[in-house]
């Protein structure tokens, strides 16, 4: 048996209903266990912790992206570390 562990750290940590979104699809991927989240007010940031078989953490990996894709935009985020602006 392989587990990877994957923390992404992802541009939102202010609005709760967000949050739950992101962490909620990491959750409901079968095979992925979420070992810890923590949301960061003043950065804006949160970050999960998470493991499983590499393929769980792939489909986990790829339901939370297409969760913060969804959800979050960031020509609006605002925290305490500065961010690109986004090429146009």
């Amino acid at each position: 048996m392989r587990l990877l562990e994957c923390v992404p750290n992802i541009s939102e940590g202010r609005d709760a209903a967000v949050v739950e979104r992101l962490v909620r699809a990491v959750k409901e991927t079968p095979g992925a266990e979420l070992l810890d989240e923590s949301a960061d007010r003043d950065h804006n940031r949160t970050v999960l912790t998470y493991v499983g078989e590499p393929e769980a953490v792939l489909a986990a990996t790829q339901a939370l992206c297409r969760e913060a894709f969804a959800a979050i935009d960031m020509r609006r985020h605002q925290g305490a570390h500065p961010r690109l602006e986004p090429w146009t």
